[in-house]
């Protein structure tokens, strides 16, 4: 990093947010290839088996074989005969995943976890008076590879989106910086499969209309992208010029707690989808196990190829008791909804009309704008 790029000259005024986005390089994979030294260097795939099932995670050296998540497990292993699969501990992950939020939460108390294995922080102002979110976050990678053995990429950028997109930019193990003034340049270049949430299907849909990269999207109006991509149209419109006006969202009161997944590969068959969805009650009701919530209401959310979305929620008269019961629900909102008209790319569940006051918060709130801008 050029010490020059360090100067805060003129970012003052520009009332900005210095924002990292931080994600764990294959995170299951990873963290079974660091507590069995003899799957090190080998193809890994986290969850199902050489006969059914779907992968959870899978490792770098698998993913040179195509072997994605989300991928079926028997495909998996016709693209890598020599594939390991292993059972996912979800309790390990979840305790190192609490050991790297405790890390984030050294530097600054606006954090905000997306998954296990990733997180916004904004640094505008750090705790330890850093300065420099770029600093910022070389040191949390170090930390957390000396503290966990695991690598982590870094985005560091003056929104949420940009800081995503530059994390994935050199997995893995890696750290890209977009300054201010260079987002809008810097997505015009990317093709529109590296946006998030546009997967495989959804840049198959803009190549066919004449998309292919963030120079393509941007020189459309909002009006033809309403009416080909619906509520994704002022998402779209924004991204394509490098404009995100989220705030990293932390202490904010909680109405449902789970989890939603956007999958590598859309998923399209019944058995697929199902233990899809076996893998996401499992970590959703982590969460909720943790925060002791209880609630009455379970909602089934799917989002399909074609951007999409169908939601389904079943409300009891008093709160769900246990895992089964979640699972049970859940299961039973997808067979309603089987068969699909389309493949789905994302899915969650979640649990809410909540009554547990431990389910309310993450962390602190967001400072104000207008800070010095230091990336």
């Amino acid at each position: 990093m050029d010490e020059s790029d360090e100067d805060d000259h003129g970012y003052q005024a520009l009332g900005l947010r210095k924002i990292i986005h931080v994600d764990m390089d294959a995170f299951y994979a990873s963290v079974e290839q660091r507590d069995h030294p003899e799957l090190r260097g080998k193809p890994v795939a986290v969850g199902g088996s050489a006969e059914r099932g779907v992968v959870a995670a899978a490792s770098y050296e698998a993913r040179k074989y195509g072997v994605f998540s989300a991928m079926a497990s028997s495909k998996a292993r016709r693209l890598c005969p020599q594939l390991i699969f292993t059972r996912p501990r979800f309790e390990v992950y979840r305790e190192v995943s609490r050991q790297i939020r405790a890390i984030f939460r050294e530097f600054t108390p606006h954090v905000e976890p997306l998954s296990l294995d990733e997180a916004y922080l904004d640094v505008t102002e750090d705790l330890k008076g850093i300065g420099s979110a770029t600093r910022i976050a070389e040191i949390i990678r170090a930390r957390i590879k000396a503290e966990t053995g695991l690598t982590a990429s870094a985005g560091v950028s003056y929104n949420k989106f940009l800081a995503k997109i530059a994390s994935d930019q050199n997995k893995p193990d890696g750290l890209c910086v977009i300054r201010p003034g260079q987002g809008a340049e810097f997505v015009a270049g990317l093709p529109v499969r590296k946006f998030h949430g546009i997967g495989p299907r959804g840049a198959e849909k803009m190549a066919a209309l004449g998309i292919e990269t963030g120079a393509d999207l941007a020189m459309l109006d909002h009006a033809f992208l309403k009416a080909h991509f619906g509520n994704q149209a002022d998402y779209l419109y924004r991204a394509a010029r490098g404009i995100d006006l989220r705030r990293v969202k932390a202490n904010q009161a909680r109405k449902s707690i789970g989890t939603e997944r956007t999958f590598d590969r859309d998923l399209s068959s019944g058995p697929v989808l199902r233990e899809a969805l076996d893998n996401i009650i499992a970590i959703a009701w982590e969460d909720i196990a943790k925060v002791q919530a209880k609630g009455r209401t379970v909602t089934l959310k799917l989002r399909l190829s074609d951007f999409t979305g169908m939601t389904r929620a079943k409300s009891l008269p008093s709160p769900v008791a246990d895992r089964t019961q979640f699972a049970a629900l859940g299961h039973a909102l997808l067979d309603e909804l089987l068969p699909l008209r389309l493949p789905v790319r994302l899915m969650g569940m979640t649990l809410s009309s909540l009554e547990s006051d431990k389910a309310v918060a993450m962390v602190a709130p967001s400072p104000p704008d207008g800070q010095l801008l230091l990336l």
